[in-house]
């Protein structure tokens, strides 16, 4: 079962928007990564010269930014109010914007990889990543 119908089941308003995904991974690199030269991106691959070839998650791997990781990230991820946000992924363009989403937690996310969790305002961000237990999940505040 998809993200969009465990939500919709879960009583959570879900609006699913199938081209958001390319601006708002721009906006979290605005938010998050606006630090980084355009060398450094390339140098950790949060992307390359053509573009988001990278995974933006990777300025957290790579310690260029504070963060909490795997379960202090995910009890930081359970503390902050779940009321809207956006969630998208590294590899797609789907986004899905939740509404009065209280009844969202980590294990939503179980069976996604590369997803991006934030707040439409973006002062946090919670990521899972393909490569958990490895590397992530992470949690940052802007």
């Amino acid at each position: 079962m998809k993200l969009a119908e465990r939500m919709k089941e879960k009583n959570t308003k879900t609006t699913e928007l199938s081209i958001w995904g390319p601006y708002l991974r721009e906006e979290w690199e605005k938010h998050f990564a606006s630090h980084l030269t355009e060398e450094d991106k390339e140098r950790i691959f949060l992307k390359n010269r053509d573009g988001y070839q990278g995974y933006l998650w990777h300025l957290f791997s790579n310690k260029l930014k504070d963060c909490l990781e795997r379960e202090e990230a995910d009890e930081a991820f359970q503390q902050v109010a779940h009321e809207s946000y956006y969630v998208f992924y590294q590899l797609g363009d789907e986004v899905l914007i939740l509404g009065n989403a209280a009844a969202f937690s980590v294990a939503d996310l179980e069976k996604e990889y590369d997803v991006y969790v934030v707040d439409k305002d973006f002062t946090w961000t919670y990521v899972k990543t393909h490569e958990t237990g490895w590397c992530g999940p992470y949690f940052c505040r802007k």
